[in-house]
């Protein structure tokens, strides 16, 4: 037996009646509200505008830049703070010194500063002005200081640098009142290539082994490296050399060597390095890895081909600032290697010398010559230290999986390969396959041989 549902006629014109009843109920009115609406409470009321619109809007500060009114405060706060210090330095109390007045003076000069944005400003925008102004002092006195160093340094060794033979020749037969015009530090470069490639080739396998290791795997032994890691960022190198001095020379009966030197140096480029890439890795999108896994790709693969590849200037990035590190350790050479005035080649056998440790050994000297030797040694590691970091800048500015303009090209041309490829393979599929000769031999087919052969 079958339930019967009575469904009651519904009038069109009925429904479109409280739909429209509804409607009018419901709109926005927005001269006020009407006089026929049948339900207030459902009608929404724009009251409206009073008066003339407001104009005066907080005019927005541009970032970035110091707009005219900045300037002038600054120039007024300078001045006042110049002419109060040297009341004070001068007139008002004992005190006295080159240090001191710059201190006191700068003091005075945020203080007025700040005084005078207040007049103007709000608390908010006085706080932010004061710290633009300290975070900018604490810039420029960094920038002073190094581009102090950096004149002075160039200034003491200006005569040496220019000598052709400084570059060429060792100080095998210059004695310590010989010119400028005989001996150099040739050996000494060589020595510091041939150590910083040694180290090189140790440390780089193992930091990013270990930087891998600290990505891709989790738990406890993970968080122990870390640590580890972290606290050897912060180990002294003279520490370094003492190790190596202690089980590479005294334990293992090695002599001292360029070999001896680059072990020490590893040690200090290691952490560096492994920290460095640690943080280019993370940066590596999970999505790509991901994506590797679901097409079954095994988890080493999906390193080598996918995470390294990505992060390649990052991580070339964290080699170069651990070569920066290393080129300019001092006491694990000293140590290690000890010193020679001559060229050495070999890095097992005999003592080596590099940069930093000729720069120290010629400073010693009481002899003028041999100082502007040392300046001129250390301005020449400098240089070095100061184009490896800029290498460093330009490479890492390039986001991770951002290609260059020559990588780009290489990948058009293997796209290109791939797509005739592809395009080869489904033309050869859509052509029909070419149709065998049929073997009527009434004994069936021969086997493979001349009589298949002569048949066909």
């Amino acid at each position: 037996m079958t339930d019967t549902i009575i469904t009651p006629a519904v009038d069109i014109d009925d429904v479109g009646s409280h739909l429209s009843a509804s409607l009018t109920a419901r709109r926005i009115e927005v001269d006020g509200p009407s006089s026929t609406s049948r339900d207030d409470s459902a009608t929404t009321v724009i009251p409206k505008r009073s008066g003339a619109p407001a104009t005066n809007y907080q005019t927005r500060r541009a970032l970035g830049r110091a707009s005219r009114q900045d300037l002038m405060l600054m120039a007024g706060a300078g001045v006042s703070a110049l002419c109060t210090t040297m009341l004070l330095f001068g007139r008002l109390t004992p005190m006295q010194g080159t240090l001191g007045f710059m201190v006191v003076g700068f003091g005075i000069f945020v203080a007025t500063y700040a005084v005078l944005v207040s007049l103007t400003e709000d608390r908010q925008a006085v706080i932010d002005r004061v710290m633009a102004v300290m975070l900018t002092s604490a810039a420029v006195l960094a920038g002073g200081a190094l581009f102090s160093v950096v004149v002075f340094t160039l200034w003491r060794g200006r005569q040496a640098l220019l000598k052709s033979n400084f570059y060429l020749e060792d100080m095998s037969r210059t004695g310590p009142l010989d010119p400028l015009s005989q001996g150099g530090i040739a050996h000494a470069i060589v020595g510091t290539l041939i150590m910083i490639t040694l180290a090189l080739i140790i440390t780089v396998p193992l930091a990013l082994a270990c930087a891998v290791f600290l990505n891709e795997t989790g738990g406890r032994t993970a968080g122990l490296v870390r640590t580890v890691v972290t606290a050897m960022t912060a180990l002294p190198s003279i520490l370094a050399g003492l190790f190596i001095f202690a089980t590479w020379i005294l334990i293992l009966g090695f002599e001292r060597s360029g070999l001896a030197a680059a072990i020490a140096i590893s040690i200090m480029m290691l952490p560096i390095i492994i920290r460095s890439a640690d943080l280019v890795l993370r940066l590596v999108p999970g999505n790509l890895r991901e994506a590797s896994s679901a097409l079954g790709a095994p988890h080493w693969r999906t390193v080598w081909h996918i995470v390294l590849p990505t992060g390649r200037s990052g991580l070339t990035t964290a080699v170069i600032l651990g070569v920066a590190r290393g080129i300019g350790e001092t006491a694990p050479v000293l140590l290690t290697a000890g010193f020679t005035s001559t060229m050495n080649v070999d890095p097992v056998k005999g003592p080596m010398v590099s940069l930093p440790l000729a720069a120290f050994e010629f400073v010693r000297s009481p002899q003028p010559a041999l100082v502007a030797r040392g300046f001129a040694t250390a301005a020449v590691l400098m240089i070095l230290v100061l184009i490896l970091f800029t290498i460093a800048r330009i490479i890492g500015g390039r986001p991770a999986g951002r290609l260059s303009k020559r990588q780009a090209r290489a990948a058009l041309v293997h796209s290109a390969h791939d797509r005739e490829r592809i395009d080869a393979r489904n033309q050869a599929k859509r052509q029909p396959a070419a149709r065998q000769p049929e073997n009527r031999h009434p004994d069936g087919p021969f086997p493979d041989g001349p009589f298949n052969e002569v048949l066909v």
